[in-house]
């Protein structure tokens, strides 16, 4: 097989696209955006494998446009100007129709590189389209940003990923020689983690791996060939996220052995430096917080050095990090602070600020009794005097409690001394 089964299963219509129901279904808002005739530039965000490339490509047949497509792992500002000057001598910006133009992984060009878009997208000389697996706030430069709408894609459903399945099996003219039986669906989508990408290469090796002229696909073959042919799967970065994975996961365990040899195979296979970092930065909040909280310091020094040094020094600044975070004291009392927190703002709903605690900067908040009775911690012994600080509904609960290690036993034992009547500390 020359062209591989994603490829040649990729949508030639709306019709095809199975998922995002929410931006292409019926009431979908992209859906709505071409029935009224308008089209933005966009950026497209979500994970691999669920749609952007592709969805892309439908939207500039259906509004029958030309398309322009560079992928910003080697495409730079030469290739930029080169295809806005074709889309300004195209006649486009006068039809009302300018060409799109696809910048796959947009949050890999530098700011010089996206600031070269700006003009061409504020004239409407080209309508861009960017794709991208990171979050654009912190990747796309607020100029940018500010010129585009954003539409979220998410990990793909079982139910959709069913469908695909379905469709190559029944559709696809090389696959329906084998005379495949689907029996057990749910290693595939299993391995796949939301991937349509993903599930139609595992598919793809599956049947390549076990080709006989009946083949029943059962979840024991599945796990069975990838497990045996592992590394001529991976080698095309389709575990990122199962690698990513690894290598947080050993750091929560306290294994910097593990954590640096899962840092090296992102390395090797040519990981995005800022997407190591920021996941450092991440995980140095959630699972390491208020247990040491110079973790995140450092976390933050080594996002913002490795985004200024870059390849190959930087590595030895990841390596540094990960090395501090895994041998670090963990604690995520602040991660399951905030989701208590969270869900019960959801399930109380937006509860009055007690009046002591609310400002009173008019004569009329004073006579209503706002700031009244507040008592000011700095007026008592110890900068501390017992009164309530939460709604009246929700008074007395619990939300952060202290872990079991040197830093939080010491926040345990001064919140002891404040707070134990009222919170148990």
């Amino acid at each position: 097989m020359n062209t591989p089964l994603a490829e040649r299963m990729r949508p030639k219509s709306l019709g095809e696209y199975f998922g995002q129901e929410h931006l292409v279904g019926p009431k979908g808002s992209l859906t709505q955006m071409i029935s009224n005739g308008v089209f933005p530039s966009l950026i497209f965000w979500g994970p691999p494998g669920t749609g952007k490339t592709t969805l892309a490509q439908l939207l500039a047949l259906e509004k029958e446009r030309p398309f322009y497509q560079l992928s910003a792992i080697n495409a730079g500002v030469k290739e930029i100007r080169e295809i806005i000057s074709k889309a300004e001598h195209s006649g486009g910006l006068f039809s009302g129709k300018s060409p799109i133009l696809f910048i796959d992984e947009i949050h890999r060009f530098s700011k010089s590189q996206q600031d070269s878009l700006l003009n061409a997208v504020e004239k409407g000389i080209i309508t861009l389209i960017g794709a991208t697996t990171e979050n654009p706030s912190f990747e796309v430069i607020n100029a940018l940003l500010s010129r585009c709408q954003v539409y979220v894609l998410n990990t793909l459903q079982k139910e959709d990923l069913e469908k695909i399945l379905n469709h190559a099996l029944e559709k696809d003219s090389i696959i329906k020689e084998y005379k495949i039986q689907l029996k057990e669906t749910e290693a595939l989508i299993e391995l796949a983690g939301g991937d349509a990408r993903k599930l139609l290469s595992l598919l793809e090796l599956v049947i390549q791996a076990n080709s006989k002229e009946k083949l029943i696909l059962t979840n024991d073959l599945v796990f069975e060939t990838v497990q045996t042919n592992s590394v001529l799967f991976d080698k095309n970065g389709d575990f990122h996220y199962d690698i990513v994975s690894a290598f947080i996961k050993s750091i929560r365990g306290s294994d910097p052995n593990g954590a640096i040899y899962w840092l090296a195979r992102m390395i090797e296979g040519g990981e995005d430096i800022g997407f190591i970092a920021r996941r450092m930065l991440i995980l140095a909040a959630e699972d390491i917080g208020i247990a040491n909280p110079t973790a995140l310091v450092l976390a933050n020094s080594t996002f913002q050095a490795v985004n200024s040094v870059g390849y190959p020094e930087g590595r030895i600044l990841l390596s540094e990090c990960a090395l501090y975070l895994a041998t670090s004291p963990k604690s995520n009392t602040a991660y399951k602070a905030i989701g208590a927190a969270q869900e019960k703002v959801r399930q109380t709903g937006n509860l009055p600020v007690p009046l002591h605690l609310r400002n009173a900067p008019t004569k009329l908040m004073k006579e209503m009794g706002y700031g009244e009775d507040y008592k000011y911690a700095h007026d008592f012994q110890n900068q501390f005097v017992d009164q309530e600080f939460l709604p009246e509904k929700i008074k007395g609960t619990t939300l952060y409690s202290p872990g079991n290690n040197s830093k939080e036993n010491s926040i345990r034992e001064f919140l002891k001394l404040r707070w134990k009547k009222k919170y148990g500390y």
